[in-house]
């Protein structure tokens, strides 16, 4: 009789484990900060745009924070590369895997609020001001429930079941 694989442990050494977990980490980041670029982009460019002048004051207020959102997103994708190259060498892969997670999750909220308020800059500049607040507050639900409600959910469920908070994932 074979052995689910979920329940199977790994057999790697602490030194494995940390090079694993430090390559899923830099490839999660790889993949959002491409979204985040791509969104940073578009906001540099939006001052530029024939209509800019005519956003009122909340249109501006949602500007900046989209803008400043993404670019604290940039940031906290970004850190966890350039502080392995410098740390690099120096047996520091524990620490970094650390603050890499912490990076990711203040990048994933920066990201969330740079997406509902560039969301909602664009339909209050195209509708009426009521849509603008639906689409803020459901922008806002799905990064919540998406992001960081369900897995922090699980990840309570997984560490009442197993009794311990150290997850490999």
């Amino acid at each position: 009789m074979s052995v689910d694989p979920v329940h199977k442990p790994r057999n790697e050494t602490e030194h494995e484990r940390l090079d694993r977990q430090l390559i899923e980490l830099l490839q999660g980041f790889r993949v959002a900060v491409t979204g985040v670029q791509v969104l940073f982009a578009f906001l540099l460019t939006v001052p530029f745009a024939a209509r800019f002048d005519k956003v009122d004051d909340t249109g501006e207020i949602l500007f900046y924070i989209a803008l400043f959102g993404a670019a604290a997103a940039s940031i906290c994708f970004s850190t966890p590369v350039f502080q392995h190259r410098i740390l690099f060498r120096l047996n520091k892969k524990a620490v970094l895997i650390r603050r890499a997670n912490r990076l990711g999750i203040g990048g994933g909220i920066a990201l969330a609020v740079s997406i509902s308020a560039a969301t909602t800059l664009i339909v209050q500049t195209l509708t009426a001001d009521r849509w603008a607040v639906v689409t803020a507050a459901v922008v806002v639900a799905l990064c919540a429930w998406l992001w960081f409600v369900q897995p922090f959910r699980d990840r309570m469920k997984v560490t009442r079941t197993n009794g311990d908070g150290d997850g490999d994932g």
